[in-house]
């Protein structure tokens, strides 16, 4: 969690014509998407730039904010995030000693045969499931962008993600009763050895005597990786902020057959499932449109508009 600076910035007057970029820019600084009084100082330049570039495309769309300001300060700061992230967390300490008492318990469709006696295991994803990139959306937010592989991979490789609350203490309490923690991520296959110094730096637990993390080839289908897993281990927990973190269905999926199939599995959530929340990002956001890759910016905003309900 990201805690707000005491840099004070001597603004122009309100007849100014930057005034309101000068004004966000204030806003951000008190609301910690600029991180430490030391990196500010460092880069204010580049901020002030950024801030008078975000003024100019705010203007181009209406005056709007960055679609994702609200979403990203909720994670940073708000308590109501904390408590549900470590809700999850206290709920899946709960269930995963339930499922260690209970052969027949399995958490994945993938699952079948005799896994009764198969040693133990958890999967998690990892992006806002175990780490925290609220940070790199911060860093959209403040150039005034969206995501974009360059950047993915840059703040990826920096290693800097800290963890989603709760997310490491319950891998360490599975760790210690015997239970293998599997990470699958859609993380590209390069960035598998950031990734894994990302988590050891953190104090996540990696195997030692064999691979535990799964990061993505060609297809970010997840299923394929989870039934490799559940071939030698009796799966008791899957954990993601994503849907399709837990089943096949959902991948791709439009909104009425997403909404379908989390009632079908409604006994699942919150036993066998854990859901971590994420307003940042995800595959509701990509379904919203259809799936639509080929749209703009304003056109993706404008499907957003179109689907709220009043």
């Amino acid at each position: 969690m990201h805690t707000s600076t005491s840099v004070r910035l001597s603004l122009p007057t309100a007849n100014c014509q930057l005034q309101p970029r000068f004004r966000r820019l204030r806003l951000l600084i008190r609301g910690g998407l600029l991180g430490s009084p030391w990196r500010l100082r460092r880069g204010l330049p580049l901020l002030l730039l950024l801030s008078l570039g975000q003024g100019q495309a705010q203007t181009e769309r209406g005056g709007q904010p960055h679609e994702q300001l609200d979403a990203v300060l909720w994670v940073q700061h708000s308590a109501e995030y904390q408590a549900a992230a470590l809700q999850a967390y206290n709920q899946a300490r709960v269930s995963l000693d339930a499922a260690l008492a209970d052969t027949t318990w399995t958490a994945a469709l993938e699952q079948s045969g005799p896994f009764g006696q198969l040693p133990p295991a958890v999967i998690l994803d990892v992006d806002e499931t175990a780490l925290d990139n609220s940070p790199h959306q911060g860093r959209l937010i403040l150039g005034d962008t969206v995501f974009n592989w360059t950047a993915w991979d840059q703040w990826v490789k920096e290693e800097l993600a800290e963890q989603v609350p709760g997310a490491l203490q319950f891998c360490q309490y599975a760790a210690h009763q015997g239970v293998t923690v599997f990470y699958v991520t859609n993380r590209r296959d390069h960035l598998r050895e950031a990734t894994r110094n990302n988590l050891r730096k953190m104090g996540f637990p990696l195997a030692d005597d064999r691979e535990t993390l799964f990061t993505r080839g060609d297809d970010s289908a997840k299923g394929p990786r989870r039934a490799a897993i559940a071939k030698q281990f009796r799966i008791l927990l899957l954990l993601g902020d994503n849907t399709a973190d837990f089943a096949p269905g959902f991948r791709g999926a439009g909104i009425d057959e997403r909404a379908a199939l989390a009632e079908q599995y409604a006994d699942w959530w919150g036993r066998r499932w854990i859901m971590l929340p994420n307003p940042m990002y995800g595959s509701w956001e990509e379904a919203l449109p259809g799936f639509d890759y080929s749209q703009s910016r304003s056109e993706r905003v404008q499907a957003k508009r179109r689907a709220l309900q009043d």
